[in-house]
């Protein structure tokens, strides 16, 4: 089964420093060989920062679009890994050894496939 990790971060008030930023990265460099090796790996990107979405509805038949994410939060949509794992216990594990789960939280979901005919 495809399971979803999705990655919630908070954005900083201010950028880190050097050393700062290299120890984080290190631990998602980690990470991302850590599953890509295991063979649950299916997918994964990192989002640019929520300042570049565009949100769009549609209102009586019309595109009504905006700049920026729809919701106002602390913690934003930051990534996601894409697993096939067994079960759900095994996307609970490889979601709780993710860095994002240390620096924001973690929404782990099933995907759903619809068959087409």
């Amino acid at each position: 089964m495809q399971y979803l990790l999705l990655i919630y971060l908070e954005p900083p008030a201010e950028a880190p420093d050097q050393a700062q930023l290299d120890a984080q990265m290190a631990e998602w460099w980690a990470y991302d060989d850590a599953i890509r090796k295991s063979g649950v790996y299916v997918d994964a990107n990192a989002l640019e920062p929520a300042t570049t979405a565009t949100t769009l509805r549609l209102k009586d038949g019309e595109r009504v679009v905006t700049d920026g994410p729809f919701a106002e939060t602390r913690e934003v949509l930051g990534g996601y890994y894409l697993v096939d794992v067994p079960d759900l216990d095994t996307a609970l594990d490889w979601a709780a050894k993710c860095p994002g789960a240390k620096y924001g939280s973690m929404e782990i979901r099933p995907t759903t496939v619809f068959e087409r005919d």
